[in-house]
């Protein structure tokens, strides 16, 4: 019998629970009785509520064509190579800054025009201008250090100022904060491009494309900077982590939760679906669509910023982006690497990670 949307949703939110504790039962030191264990279970059971809730209340699985019509994409992409794909951007050009206050917060909400130039295999479908925002925290002296802050999957909005904890680093640390906007997401959810979704070119396009505004940003603040911090959380993370690759002018790189394999990752949570996604998550983790993915692999460049100007912070209890991910991208970068002892979610509210932000873009201030 077929499940109605309704009716798995229901089935796998009551599954919740159970999948948390087996999730930590075994780990050594977890005690479920404890404080800490509890907040621990909490946290996981966070994590297996949203991506359930994310996966399931999108719709359902599918792909628009045969994953073999993907090949000469496929072939052209990884030829191409990273380097090849992400093209250096054109200078950004201001359409509009527009002043809020919202209360206790005074920002700017930039808007601008931006074409990332897509190749070939990507620009056919998905090419072309797309009006970019960029929300702006800054001081009226200057230069001052800066910090590009890029959201994760689903955010971009209002709630980006408090994950990112910008009333901190701005008043606080005295830097000057710029949070763009990724395609799809916040003000920009309702307008093309879509991103991300199950389309694995549209992914690939819609990355490099967020790739292309991040750096678009960075030429925009440069001369008004000492230095420019670039942070990436979640999907971010993976943007956060091409761009360092590819533009000297980041000094310094921090990645929180971060996701290896966006279409690889997809796929990974959307057995949930049960038997329905089959046919989509065998198409997204194929061999040719890891291929057309190696384009947007955070794996495939080192910073160019100083081996002690990265901070990769992990969750050791990640069920979204699963701590393989974190200890991949240190093994590929060195740096430091700060494990949260709970889950995805739960390290934004950690007083730990907070503080091991702080330390890390103090440094910038004190840099000569």
């Amino acid at each position: 019998m077929r499940l109605t949307n309704a009716h798995r949703l229901a089935t796998q939110l009551g599954g919740v629970l159970p999948r948390s504790v087996a999730a930590l039962h075994g780990e050594d030191g977890w005690n479920p009785l404890s404080g800490r264990g509890m907040r621990q279970v909490a946290e996981v059971a966070l994590d297996e509520l949203v991506v359930t809730g994310m996966t399931l209340m999108s719709s359902p699985p599918r792909m628009d064509r045969p994953v073999e019509e993907y090949v000469d994409a496929a072939a052209e992409l990884s030829g191409l190579g990273v380097t090849g794909v992400h093209r250096a951007p054109e200078p950004l050009q201001v359409k509009g800054i527009r002043p809020v206050n919202a209360g206790v917060l005074s920002y700017e909400r930039m808007s601008y025009d931006h074409d990332p130039h897509l190749v070939p295999a990507l620009a056919e479908e998905h090419g072309g201008p797309a009006c970019a925002e960029v929300v702006l925290f800054r001081h009226e002296d200057g230069p001052r250090p800066w910090l590009v802050w890029v959201h994760g999957a689903g955010q971009g909005g209002m709630s980006d100022i408090l994950v990112a904890r910008v009333g901190r680093i701005h008043r606080g640390l005295g830097f000057n904060v710029a949070l763009p906007v990724q395609p799809g997401h916040g003000p920009r959810r309702d307008r093309w491009p879509a991103y991300p979704g199950n389309d694995p070119v549209a992914n690939v396009a819609g990355m490099v494309r967020a790739v292309s505004e991040v750096r678009a940003v960075l030429g925009w603040i440069e001369p008004d900077s000492t230095a420019i911090a670039l942070s990436g959380l979640s999907l971010g993370s993976a943007v956060a982590a091409l761009a360092a690759g590819l533009d000297e002018r980041v000094d310094a790189v921090a990645l929180y939760t971060p996701i290896l394999g966006l279409n690889g990752m997809i796929a990974r949570h959307l057995h949930r679906w049960g038997s329905a996604a089959e046919l989509v998550s065998a198409a997204m983790t194929s061999d040719i669509v890891s291929d057309l993915t190696s384009v947007i692999d955070p794996l495939a460049l080192e910073p160019l910023a100083p081996v002690e100007r990265r901070l990769i912070v992990g969750a050791w209890h990640d069920q979204m982006a699963y701590r393989q991910c974190a200890l991949a991208m240190h093994d590929r970068w060195g740096g430091e690497l700060y494990w949260h002892d709970g889950g995805h979610v739960g390290h934004l509210f950690s007083g730990a990670v907070q503080a091991q932000t702080e330390r890390f873009l103090g440094a910038l201030t004190q840099a000569p």
